[in-house]
């Protein structure tokens, strides 16, 4: 099992940010927007250290809980970013919901040493991929705030963020279609670097199939938005399947593999 005992100067700023997750998620009721944007300025410092003291050290490690810690770095970024242009998102549960499982995880499975890299732009391949997590993630938390703001609609109580619905349906839509871009884009590298790394040629693999099959339901949740005007309840479940599917892509195989079978992965 890829399980291992993480060195102090990752321990210590993991530790801190789970804690600052779990702050947001408790006090964000309690506390005044100057201290929630404090604080969450401190959990990205923390959490994005943790990355660093990960990735940015030889040799470097990655794993599927590394690629869940950087899904939720990436959340709270956008977040952070979003509160700043639109003051009435209010901060949700769901972000400590994410963000302190993920930096623990990474904790406790940091995962393999990166291999020697045969070509130089093979980072970028990873970039994508993870960027594509990260916004697609980014759509889904819109989602459920949409759903949620929708269902208090019809029920006559007050929405807890201010945002006019249409715009939040805007917003998330954007994000999915700047994920379906960079998903598009981390499939096209990917096909490159089969065809460099195997002699094979393409390799059909999980995290190959998974991957496809959630670009096409992004692709066709996209046409569908914009040549039939989908929008609610059905949107939202073909992007909570987009999502899932990526998610068993890489993540899911990622596990298996590093947890379950315990072998190294190739």
């Amino acid at each position: 099992m890829i399980l291992a005992t993480s060195p102090w100067w990752s321990t210590a700023p993991a530790l801190g940010a789970a804690l600052g997750y779990l702050l947001l998620a408790l006090g964000s009721q309690r506390l005044e927007r100057g201290a929630i944007s404090a604080l969450m300025l401190v959990v990205w410092a923390l959490h994005g250290l943790a990355l660093f003291a990960a990735l940015g050290v030889t040799p470097a490690r990655f794993g599927f809980a590394t690629t869940l810690s950087v899904t939720a770095w990436l959340v709270l970024t956008v977040y952070a970013i979003e509160t700043r242009l639109y003051p009435q998102l209010a901060t949700r549960w769901t972000l400590a919901g994410l963000g302190a499982p993920a930096v623990l995880l990474a904790l406790l499975f940091p995962g393999q040493a990166l291999p020697v890299l045969l070509s130089g732009w093979l980072p970028l391949h990873w970039a994508f991929g993870v960027a594509s997590y990260g916004l697609l993630g980014v759509a889904v938390a819109h989602a459920w705030m949409m759903q949620r703001s929708e269902q208090l609609m019809r029920s006559g109580q007050p929405a807890p963020q201010v945002l006019p619905l249409l715009m939040l349906e805007r917003i998330t839509f954007r994000f999915v279609a700047a994920a379906f871009v960079l998903l598009t884009l981390t499939l096209l590298a990917g096909v490159y670097f089969s065809w460099l790394l195997h002699a094979s040629g393409w390799a059909w693999t999980h995290k190959t199939v998974f991957t496809l099959l959630s670009w096409a339901v992004l692709g066709v949740l996209l046409l569908g938005r914009w040549r039939y005007g989908w929008r609610g309840w059905r949107a939202a479940r073909m992007l909570y399947l987009a999502a899932g599917l990526l998610l068993l892509g890489y993540v899911g195989s990622r596990f298996v593999i590093e947890v379950l079978l315990q072998r190294v992965p190739v």
